[in-house]
């Protein structure tokens, strides 16, 4: 069965970068509204289990090495990039896989509106606080959401692969 041959031209790959392109948008957007509405440490209610906050994060996921002094900065910014180039080349590769390039894309999207506060803020701009009671989650943001919803995918694609393969 011939496969076929996918470019940096194809519709597929177009779209996947389509999708990618709106989470960033989206993500930056929602960002500059946040930074000309709040200062860091603001906080308003948005209901029972949701604030607006804003919130700068040096780190990574749950602010893993925030307090390493600085040079986690460029570490960071190093992994961002060349996790994007590889969702590129993914994305390339598998043009055809529609919910595994949804995924990626998602994820890509959400890695780039990350990497773009890296390198104009120095941290990633987190402004969603949930939370229960006394408990809260770690702020967060869009790209965050679409990376994690995007990993969803990955992982449910994946399943569905080895289930239809048994």
């Amino acid at each position: 069965m011939a496969t076929k041959k996918s470019t940096l031209f194809s519709g597929n790959f177009k779209n996947w970068l389509a999708i990618a392109a709106l989470v960033v948008i989206f993500d930056q957007m929602s960002k500059l509204v946040t930074l000309q509405v709040l200062k860091e440490g603001d906080s308003q209610v948005i209901n029972s289990f949701t604030n607006w906050v804003l919130v700068y994060n040096s780190g990574a996921a749950f602010s893993f090495l925030a307090n390493a002094g600085g040079w986690q900065k460029w570490f960071f910014i190093g992994i961002s990039g060349s996790a994007a180039l590889i969702m590129l080349w993914l994305l390339v590769r598998h043009s055809h896989q529609t919910i595994f390039c949804i995924s990626i894309s998602l994820v890509l999207g959400g890695a780039v509106g990350n990497l773009i506060d890296r390198f104009t803020h120095g941290a990633v701009v987190d402004f969603i606080d949930v939370f229960y009671g006394r408990y809260h989650w770690p702020a967060f943001n869009v790209a965050d959401s679409a990376i994690t919803i995007g990993v969803a995918f990955l992982i449910l694609d994946e399943l569905r692969r080895v289930i239809r393969h048994k």
